[in-house]
């Protein structure tokens, strides 16, 4: 029995006993510092327990054996990216009323592979701002427990929005009596929904200020929360230490959701001079996440998936004004964040929006920094992700040729690493 109880007590203890935390070393010809704009020749970039514990000059620098050694020769490393506005649960392949055809719980199978994508496309980071069926909370918790590949989710979980309006359930007759599940009106209804979608596990609230593109029987300028209504939300997630992120098109609706306290305008399609100015001069950050890519797949391949010629109609009407939109925004020195509203069109494709950001007045850098500092800052995040900092967490990503010549390079990445291990090893 003494032999028993030794046995059993010494197996106790091997399982309580941390395993030794594995250290990994980077090494690159070229780093981009987000946080300089400079680059760094020849990182080692080491990282234990998946943060950063050190960054040396690789020509000089010694690594034991028992350090793993992940060589990048003759590519450039950059933090891995952060998408401000994902939806994992969309599939631009059916739009309309073609997604009819599936189970509900085809949207949460196939938005597993829709996040590998995302990851292998070196976005380490996203925010999913709206699921169903907290799809996005299931993500984030089969990731974490390692039983799917995916970038790291901050989940918004179900949208909220006014009876009839974008996050509500608009598509179908009044008999199949369809609403969206986090539809509220007046502003102690939406601070009850606030408290239940954190309570499954939102870590950001999502909400519709104004109608929408994609949507039926809204048309994207029409204001649909009242700012009473915005500042109520805002105020109660806040206290819950939540940020606010408001899909706003129209320019009444954008200007309220400023004044209200949002810290992110998504989309801010047809934003007007006066709400720039708001934005820019609001001593509480406010955010800009402009998705000013997606047009061009969906003009060219919405009609072939089903999407309805009323919601490719309201696209075309708003697309050039958006990105000029952008450029104005951005002249006038309001904080912008990388957005692209993947989902509506396909996940993997969601770098592209680099190019025509820097088409529209960014530099190389100010459009990477979209997708790393400023992210992690409008985050609440510059601790973990972002940049590659001692502390942070090891997320890199690795391009052949010069992002800061041609920022076209980031729709090529060649290698992810995420908290020091390589996807896909």
């Amino acid at each position: 029995m003494h032999y028993r109880l030794s046995a059993l007590a010494a197996l106790m203890l091997a399982a309580a006993t941390p395993a030794a935390a594995e250290t990994v070393v980077v090494t690159a010809d070229r780093m981009i510092d987000v946080v300089s704009g400079k680059v760094i020749e020849h990182p080692a970039i080491f990282i234990t327990d998946g943060r950063i514990t050190s960054i040396a000059d690789a020509r000089t620098v010694r690594w034991g054996s028992d350090v793993r050694h992940i060589n990048l020769s003759g590519k450039t490393v950059l933090p891995g990216l952060i998408d401000m506005h994902v939806h994992l649960d969309s599939n631009p392949l059916y739009g309309g009323y073609t997604g009819l055809q599936f189970t509900d719980s085809f949207w949460a199978i196939q938005g597993t592979a829709n996040a590998r994508a995302m990851l292998k496309a070196g976005f380490t980071t996203i925010r999913n701002v709206g699921s169903e069926n907290y799809a996005d909370v299931g993500y984030k918790q089969a990731i974490e427990e390692g039983l799917i590949a995916g970038p790291r989710i901050v989940p918004a979980a179900h949208s909220l929005g006014a009876t009839g309006g974008h996050c509500d359930s608009t598509y179908l007759p009044p008999s199949f009596k369809s609403k969206g599940v986090a539809v509220g009106d007046g502003a102690q209804e939406l601070r009850r929904i606030v408290r239940e979608q954190r309570k499954y596990g939102a870590e950001v609230i999502k909400i519709c200020a104004t109608g929408g593109v994609f949507s039926r029987n809204t048309e994207p300028g029409q204001q649909q929360l009242s700012e009473d209504e915005m500042r109520a939300i805002a105020d109660e997630a806040h206290q819950w230490g939540l940020k606010v992120a408001a899909h706003a098109h129209g320019a009444a609706g954008i200007k309220a959701a400023i004044r209200a306290g949002i810290d992110t305008i998504e989309h801010a399609s047809l934003v007007d001079d006066e709400g720039i100015k708001l934005a820019a001069a609001r001593k509480q950050p406010v955010w800009f996440s402009m998705d000013i890519y997606n047009t061009d797949y969906t003009q060219a391949e919405g009609k072939k998936n089903g999407v309805l010629e009323d919601n490719l109609r309201k696209d075309r009407e708003i697309a050039q004004i958006q990105r000029d939109n952008f450029r104005k925004a951005h002249a006038a020195g309001v904080k912008m964040v990388f957005g692209s509203d993947a989902g509506v069109m396909p996940h993997g494709t969601a770098a592209g929006q680099f190019r025509v950001m820097v088409q529209y007045g960014m530099t190389p850098i100010e459009a990477i920094r979209a997708a790393t500092l400023n992210a992690a800052e409008a985050l609440g995040r510059t601790k973990d992700v972002g940049a590659i900092e001692v502390g942070r967490y090891g997320d890199l990503i690795a391009v052949e040729g010069d992002p800061l010549k041609d920022v076209n390079v980031l729709t090529k990445v060649t290698d992810v690493i995420k908290g020091g291990e390589r996807v896909g090893d």
